[in-house]
């Protein structure tokens, strides 16, 4: 028996099956790849192992003995620890605070021991190399990118022996997700067993030593990494059909009319004199490492921060006051956090799709109940969001169905300009390639899309036109044969700037 065997796990809510008979196994010292579309089970799964669910069928064996894990307390006693892909936080606490909720030291008095918290923060962030986080920062201040490594800091911090990785490299940025990659082989190292759930397939080719794969709640089969690995199989497997091409055929249908438009912006430290065009018919990426002012950029064109310098629109300068003003002059966002930011998940799809569209649908203050559902069905369609009804709750949704509704509504809006924010993050193959190629048609319809990604390889396959970040302002601008990886993480680094006017 393998060192952690899952025996005819199954799981189901309201009747209809999250896990069917699920029997696989992972072994000390690997790092195992649990591949799948979302809504596949990968999820359930591991939140059965992590004492979140309660399998109704199904035994769990962890070293040759049987766990009874009814509980997330349970599975830390088992030494299962799990990063969960939505994070879990409490913003008005300090990092150090988040990272050790539950085992703050306390002082002779019965107080928190701030200082000896925080000597064991800097401790824990030396062991794993992130000198950059401040344990004294509020955790609802610092970047996405920094609140995922917090989420793993914190599990670390309580060694455990299984370390579940549910898409924790989907908010990092390149130059983490390799941290994050190396980090998981010496844990493996350690003779830990290490789960891995990623939609990358360069990074489950990188960095893991098998794969099992999920498809509708069922397992499908297991395979070695290696050099012979036949990736086109193993996506075949995950959708139980041949794929074709993952990233559409780009037609450049960029005008010579900029949309939006910045001349030596500043925002506080974040944009330092930007300079930058966005032109109609342009799908235009944002690249760069964390923290270095993208979300600043695409905050600012939609009227969250009060920045000075010069901003145009179709070639007028404009002052974009608020969100209410962008999106009433056809600017929508994806933002960057769906769950917290882009959907309210206790309440239904329909109403998270017409919510920006309300003006349109109501007269005198009452909902034209047959306009919205019309708008709503127009719009799921277009989006294939898989719900058992439109009335069906977003927090009940997979990731990708959820990003979907938020796209749904924000396409609702009838906008002209884009702004779209990792919209691909911690979503499964088939709804990356769906997105990839709505974006491409978007962009066809000469409508301006601006398009950050932590993932440089999609920058580099989905996007006309590439400007990099570094320290708030854009010191590279790739187009053509110049638009590729290495360029792109070459400006991101340092190494090389060049095409930062922001010209065509």
């Amino acid at each position: 028996m393998d060192d952690l065997q899952l025996n005819h796990i199954s799981k189901s809510f309201s009747g209809n099956y999250a896990l069917r008979d699920i029997t696989m196994s992972c072994r000390c010292g690997e790092v195992h790849a649990l591949l799948g579309e979302n809504g596949a089970g990968k999820s359930t799964l591991l939140k059965v192992l992590s004492g979140a669910y309660h399998p109704d069928e199904g035994e769990i064996y962890i070293s040759g003995e049987k766990a009874f894990i009814h509980s997330p307390s349970d599975a830390m006693k088992y030494g299962i620890g799990c990063v969960y892909q939505e994070l879990s936080f409490i913003p008005d606490l300090t990092v150090a605070e988040n990272i050790f909720i539950g085992r703050i030291p306390k002082t002779r008095f019965g107080s928190f021991d701030h200082k000896e918290l925080r000597k064991m923060a800097l401790e824990l962030f030396r062991k794993y190399d992130v000198p950059e986080m401040d344990p004294d920062a509020k955790a609802g201040m610092i970047s996405l990118s920094q609140k995922q490594i917090m989420e793993i800091l914190k599990v670390l911090s309580k060694d455990p022996k299984i370390v579940i990785l549910d898409e924790a490299t989907s908010a990092l940025e390149e130059n983490r997700v390799r941290w994050l990659l190396e980090l998981a082989r010496r844990l493996a190292d350690e003779g830990k067993i290490v789960l891995f759930i990623s939609h990358r397939m360069a990074e489950i080719q990188d960095g893991c030593d098998r794969i099992s794969i999920l498809r509708n709640g069922e397992y499908i089969g297991t395979r070695d990494v290696n050099e012979n690995l036949d990736m086109d199989e193993v996506i075949s497997m995950m959708l139980g059909r041949k794929m074709s091409s993952y990233f559409p055929d780009i037609i450049d249908h960029s005008t010579t009319e900029p949309a939006l438009e910045m001349q030596n912006v500043t925002y506080e430290r974040a944009l330092n004199g930007v300079n930058m065009k966005l032109y109609k018919g342009e799908v235009l990426g944002v690249a760069g490492l964390a923290g270095q002012g993208q979300t600043e950029l695409l905050q600012a064109f939609y009227g969250i921060h009060k920045v000075n310098g010069t901003v145009l629109m179709n070639g007028q300068q404009v002052n974009i006051r608020n969100p209410k003003w962008a999106i009433a002059n056809k600017i929508a966002l994806v933002p960057e956090e769906r769950g917290i930011q882009g959907l309210f998940l206790n309440l239904g799809i329909d109403f998270n799709i017409s919510i920006s569209s309300i003006d349109k649908l109501s007269h005198a203050l009452l909902v034209n109940k047959k306009k919205e559902e019309d708008l709503v069905s127009k719009y799921t369609n277009l989006l294939s969001v898989k719900a058992a009804s439109t009335r069906s709750l977003a927090s009940e949704l997979s990731g990708g169905n959820q990003q979907k509704v938020v796209m749904a509504k924000i396409m609702s809006c009838e906008p002209e300009i884009f702004l779209m924010h990792d919209i691909t993050r911690g979503v499964d193959i088939g709804t990356k390639k769906e997105m990839f190629t709505l974006v491409r048609q978007i962009a066809e319809q000469g409508k301006a899309v601006l398009y950050f990604s932590t993932d440089v390889e999609e920058l580099e396959r989905i996007c006309d036109r590439v400007i990099v970040m570094r320290d708030g302002r854009v010191v590279g601008d790739f187009k053509g044969a110049e638009l590729n990886k290495e360029n792109i993480i070459g400006a991101s680094i340092g190494i090389e700037e060049r095409g930062a006017s922001s010209g065509k």
